[in-house]
């Protein structure tokens, strides 16, 4: 019997999706679940008749595999990975690939690249984004890990993600060991900002301008023709239609959120590498303060604000809205791009990040038209210090920046939270000033703690310490970055 192309570990809904995906494009798939009744469920029904080999333990689906072997694991990040790979090792040859296709802490994914290596095998961390349709008909997929085992996967890799213009796939090497997965963890925390910033635009609609679901439908419909073109609008715009009993659904469900953990991933990595990552970071904290729903309700009845009240021209408003989030996802992209080129220095990776642009123009969450500006903006000048510095963006945030102001101002005055918003602001004025407080700032760290500073009338690099009391000595800590 002929063996199978590729074999899958994992049969949650992304796995079997990703196997009937794999098959629909030629490729032989030999599956294994830990729980075997789901192999034995899988050949019955959706994957009946189909050139897919079931497997009831790992050592046959080994067994079932071409040299060198590929196999894949679809299986919740953690621990679970860890035991599945200490499993697999001892099945494998010299040259074998074993695949994580979770959502694993890419430092998790830097170990498991070193320790398989060590055991003569490759390994790949890839980020799959899509969710459950994108795996099914097309992911994003961002793989990463040891280099060598590409050219063994590109194929069915690029096959089976997502197409854009000219049928590029959506799918390209991204780097070494954790490289894959960090990026996919960078997608994670910009789509909890663009979906932080669609929720804040929604509740100015609603609370303040006094819009219904039907309107609000109407307006994201719109906004999806134009240049906020995207699936996140796409699918708000189709939210806000659905009715229960002749009621919006959406006002009946429950506003507290969930999360997994990716975005808060993708903040304490921004924090490790000092890199100002303030929108994704309160779009995280947004859900913390949701899920404090019984303390919400309780400090409603006692905490006051401003009576809402709405005098502005509604249609101009909504422009002005627009045009708000539109600079604000610009932001939170450009804050992400940092990120990601800090860690590269960090970690000695090589991105291509035109290419990552372009890897998330299609089958991913965060898929846009607007991606392809940046891909153009790297393009045009692959070391760009920031994407607000390219002549496309910053001419956009010339034409958005007011209306971001008035939005901002306008919900302040009334009580409306917008933190995602209000961050985007803050740091395009911070990042545009020649000057900042940190003079003071550095003071105050000299004062109580001898910190020391540097001088605007001396070379940088120089430092100087004050006794600011009199009282104290001339010794001085040392500088060191935290």
């Amino acid at each position: 019997m002929k063996k199978a192309d590729i074999g899958l570990i994992g049969l949650a809904v992304m796995g079997e999706n990703l196997v009937l995906n794999m098959e629909s494009k030629g490729f032989s798939v030999a599956v294994y679940n830990r729980t075997v009744e789901k192999v034995d469920k899988f050949l019955n029904t959706r994957a009946k008749g189909k050139n897919i080999i079931g497997c009831k333990t790992l050592a046959e689906l080994v067994a079932n595999l071409e040299k060198p072997r590929k196999v894949m694991m679809m299986v919740k990040a953690g621990s679970a990975v860890d035991d599945m790979i200490n499993q697999l090792i001892p099945l494998l040859s010299k040259g074998d690939i074993i695949i994580d296709g979770g959502n694993s802490n890419y430092n998790d994914t830097i170990d498991r690249t070193k320790k398989v290596e060590n055991a003569g095998l490759m390994y790949i961390g890839t980020g799959v984004s899509g969710g459950e349709e994108g795996a099914l008909t097309g992911p994003s997929m961002m793989p990463g890990g040891t280099v060598e085992a590409w050219p063994h996967v590109k194929k069915i890799f690029q096959a089976v993600s997502a197409k854009v213009e000219n049928d590029i796939p959506c799918c390209d090497w991204v780097g070494e060991n954790g490289a894959g997965h960090f990026v996919k963890m960078v997608h994670n925390g910009i789509e909890y900002g663009d979906m932080e910033l669609i929720c804040e635009a929604y509740n100015i609609m609603k609370t303040l301008v006094g819009m219904n679901s039907d309107m609000m439908h109407e307006e994201f419909a719109k906004w999806n023709e134009g240049e906020l073109d995207s699936y996140l609008i796409e699918i708000t715009r189709d939210i806000l239609a659905v009715k229960e009993n002749g009621e919006p659904l959406v006002e009946k469900i429950l506003d507290t959120a969930g999360q997994k953990g990716t975005g808060k991933w993708t903040g304490i990595s921004a924090l490790n590498e000092g890199v100002p990552l303030t929108l994704i970071a309160e779009a995280v904290f947004a859900r913390c303060l949701s899920a404090m729903k019984e303390q919400r309700v309780h400090a409603s009845k006692i905490l006051t604000g401003p009576k809402v009240e709405f005098n502005e021209e509604q249609t101009a408003f909504v422009e002005d809205l627009k045009k708000a989030l539109y600079l604000s996802k610009i932001v939170s992209y450009a804050q992400g791009y940092e990120l990601m080129k800090a860690a590269a220095v960090t970690y000695d990776w090589n991105l291509n990040y035109g290419g990552i642009a372009l890897m998330w123009r299609g089958g991913c969450i965060i898929r846009s038209a607007f991606l392809s500006k940046i891909k153009e903006a790297y393009d045009n000048d692959p070391k760009i210090p920031n994407l607000l510095l390219d002549p496309f963006f910053k001419q956009k945030a010339d034409e958005c920046q007011m209306s971001l102001r008035r939005i901002v101002a306008s919900c302040a005055m009334n009580g409306v939270p917008v933190p995602a918003f209000a961050a985007a602001l803050s740091y395009y004025d911070g990042y545009r000033s020649e000057r900042l407080p940190a003079n003071l700032l550095q003071a105050q760290r000299d004062y109580f703690g001898a910190h020391t500073y540097e001088r605007v009338d001396s070379e940088r690099g120089i430092f100087f310490h004050t006794n600011w009391t009199g009282r104290g000595g001339d010794t001085s800590a040392s500088t060191y970055n935290a």
